[in-house]
């Protein structure tokens, strides 16, 4: 059970943090002034998004008891929302060199994991 609970946690709060940032890129001027608006505002959602993704994390070390592999199964995460939030936000439609990489990173995961 803490295995799933660590993984909703850290994709809940990854997608909030990764959702903020391509929505910046994509519709808040670059402007300082609006910059700095935009990121005030959102400051709640980044609370709960860093409060979700520590919890995730501290589930995660409930359920394996090795930082290592729960921060990188992290990363794995947010890498595959990024490919996510690239197709949503910018129309990127991932290359077979963004599948192959995504596959090298399952396979490495996979060594990391064994003994």
């Amino acid at each position: 059970m803490p295995y799933l609970i660590s993984l909703a946690l850290m994709f809940v709060g990854l997608t909030c943090i990764n959702v903020i940032f391509s929505y910046q890129s994509k519709h808040v001027a670059p402007h300082f002034i609006s910059t700095l608006k935009f990121q005030l505002l959102m400051l709640p959602f980044f609370l709960a998004a860093n409060l979700s993704v520590g919890y995730g994390v501290k589930f995660g070390m409930k359920a394996v008891n090795q930082l290592g592999y729960v921060l990188i199964i992290a990363k794995c995460i947010e890498v595959l929302i990024s490919v996510w939030m690239g197709y949503w936000f910018m129309k990127e439609i991932p290359s077979w060199k963004t599948w192959i990489g995504l596959a090298v990173i399952i396979v490495g995961v996979i060594l990391v994991k064994q003994k």
